[in-house]
């Protein structure tokens, strides 16, 4: 925006004649725009203003939208329409931003986080969420999109907000307002493929894509080829983007290790840590990579060789929660057992595959974790991905005993990691998460074929009977039945409650607010039970007892890290079988008879004086 019009700027080389034609009115105006460096072409339009509609024609051919459009009113096929972002009044200016340690994160999809599902609505639940113990918020990604409804991950306009959630003012007063709930927002972004319906880059240049690397959708992002640069920082812009102009905390990068980059400078994923931060200018930020080969170099400083991001999903921990859980170890669960070492090692050191074989890759996974704090680890029981990944999108609680859930939920939220939520987990949501998204006839026939492609690594979901048994993506009653109830709230209230306590006691706990920065141990104690010591110093230790199994009489009990601190004696400070959570008491573990440990339950030990 300038004094009395706009200014039009956009990449297209190779195209020796650029246009931006105005839009909206009775008579479109079209004005020629100058070739500038680059293969830029740029021009001012005098009378254009905010809430003006464009394209772009291109040697005659179009229009078409803005690459780097701010809002597409209309959709990705449609006009672009010019957005002012210095008309909005924010209040967050005392906003310090936020670092990683001590966060509870939550992954929220907006148009199903409510029953209209769109950012006002989502608004008014900020203050349940923060009395939660909620400090971030994790929005799944909102880039322009096709149709009615999907996921987000098939974005085709990476700087427009979807106009399904409301306009671009309506993220920035959702954001404000978080602020001013004493929540962080980052914002989940895909930089590894666009999506194949609406995507218009490549009539401005051919050069976005590259058939160098193949991903699993499609032509990767060009960051290290012919005219890379311009493209490389058409990625970084947007990055920068929502830093600058939504005050956004942070980014989670989908899918990083489809984003390829074999130049000799520096790695496109650096260099998006690099500008995310310098537009945070000095405000903290958490950068979070979703990284299936577990490659930690993401999470490394850039002066060892990282790439400075701050956190990564922790899949393993996921993976042995489920087989625990449901007892199937199929499919991609083929390499876990559930067994207490499996949690008492990713709790210590992250991630369970550092290099190992791992037989259902037929192929080594991980890299070293030596030397990481314990928070740069994001573990969860539920996310959209692993939700979805299932014949009904169940969560769950639903696929397992209450016990063993509720023992299981203990473990993730007060693990030294860095935990997250997924929308409607803390009250034990019955609504399933499902794969939906609204494409054309052909292509979602094609996402259907997918889908069952995917299901069929599980051996029962490639069973002929299974089929009918898949909610169709593009299907609205698919989308609709995601949608969450918030009534289950109150329906629901001893798991809710149980929630909220345990994130109170990692918050205000001494021990467990240090996120094992004294240090953390565990030991077997059974075929399905296990103890996590946390050490506070000073003889104020916690101990975590988990038993997914049956009754357990511990006798005897040679295990050091049983022994209470000297001239204390233990006693309980939190059960997950406590009345409140619909439990049935927790008598004491430690008694003349030795450790007596209750199946289907977790328990918190504290050290107290001891008696005479």
């Amino acid at each position: 925006m300038i004094p009395g019009g706009v200014e039009f700027r956009v990449w297209a080389p190779g195209k020796t004649r650029v246009e931006v034609v105005i839009e909206g009115g009775r008579d479109p105006t079209v004005h020629q725009l100058e070739p500038a460096q680059s293969g830029y072409f740029r021009g001012i339009v005098h009378g254009a203003s905010a809430g003006t509609l464009y394209r772009y024609r291109l040697d005659g051919e179009g229009p078409y939208p803005d690459p780097a459009s701010r809002f597409q009113p209309d959709g990705p096929h449609h006009p672009s329409e010019v957005i002012d972002p210095s008309t909005f009044e924010w209040t967050d200016s005392n906003w310090a931003g936020v670092a990683l340690e001590g966060q509870v994160l939550y992954e929220m999809h907006i148009g199903t986080f409510t029953p209209e599902g769109t950012w006002e609505a989502a608004r008014r639940q900020l203050g349940e969420l923060a009395a939660l113990g909620i400090t971030v918020l994790e929005t799944m990604p909102v880039s322009e999109f096709p149709g009615r409804f999907g996921w987000g991950y098939d974005g085709v306009h990476l700087f427009a907000p979807t106009r399904l959630y409301g306009r671009p003012d309506d993220f920035r007063r959702f954001v404000n307002d978080a602020h001013a709930a004493g929540m962080g927002v980052i914002l989940d972004v895909v930089y590894n493929h666009l999506g194949p319906d609406g995507n218009y880059l490549g009539r401005f240049s051919e050069h976005y894509f590259t058939d160098r690397y193949t991903t699993h959708w499609g032509d990767a992002i060009n960051f290290d080829g012919e005219r890379c640069a311009e493209v490389r920082e058409f990625f970084l812009s947007n990055a920068a983007f929502w830093i600058r102009e939504y005050h956004l905390d942070g980014l989670r990068l989908d899918a990083t290790q489809d984003i390829y980059d074999s130049s000799k400078g520096e790695h496109i994923l650096a260099e998006m840590a690099r500008r995310a931060r310098e537009a945070a200018d000095g405000r903290p930020i958490i950068l979070i990579g979703e990284n299936e080969p577990q490659v930690t170099r993401l999470i490394r400083p850039p002066e060892q060789g990282g790439y400075g991001f701050d956190a990564l999903w922790n899949d393993d921990l996921h993976h042995t929660a489920m087989v625990t859980m449901t007892g199937r170890n199929d499919a991609y669960y083929s390499d876990y057992r559930g067994a207490p070492q499996e949690y008492i090692s990713a709790i210590k050191y992250g991630y369970l595959y550092q290099g190992q074989r791992y037989k259902w890759q037929k192929q080594r996974r991980g890299t070293r974790t030596a030397g990481l704090k314990h928070s740069v680890f994001v573990n969860f029981l539920q996310n959209h991905d692993q939700i979805a990944n299932s014949a009904r999108g169940q969560r769950c609680h639903t696929l397992s005993s209450s016990g063993r859930y509720k023992a299981v939920t203990a473990v993730i939220l007060l693990a030294p990691g860095t935990p997250m939520l997924f929308m409607g987990q803390e009250f034990a949501a019955s609504t399933p998460f499902l794969y939906f998204a609204d494409h054309t006839p052909e292509l979602s026939k094609h996402v259907r074929e997918g889908r069952a492609e995917f299901l069929a690594q599980w051996r029962n979901l490639a069973l002929d009977e299974m089929q009918s048994v898949f909610a169709d993506p593009a299907a609205e009653d698919t989308f609709a039945r995601c949608k969450l109830n918030f009534e289950e709230r109150r329906t629901h209230a001893e798991i809710y409650a149980l929630h909220r306590d345990l994130l109170k006691l990692r918050r205000e706990d001494p021990v467990f607010r240090r996120q094992g920065e004294n240090g953390v141990d565990g030991a077997v104690l059974g075929p399905e039970a296990f103890l996590i010591r946390f050490f506070g110093g000073a003889a104020d230790d916690r101990l975590l007892v988990v038993n997914f199994g049956l009754d357990l009489h511990l006798s005897p009990a040679p295990e050091p890290l049983l022994a209470p601190p000297e001239d204390r004696t233990w006693s309980i400070l939190w059960s997950s079988e406590h009345p409140d959570y619909g439990g049935t008491g927790t008598a004491p573990l430690e008694t003349e008879e030795n450790w007596k440990i209750p199946g289907h339950a977790a328990v918190v030990l504290g050290p107290t004086e001891s008696g005479p």
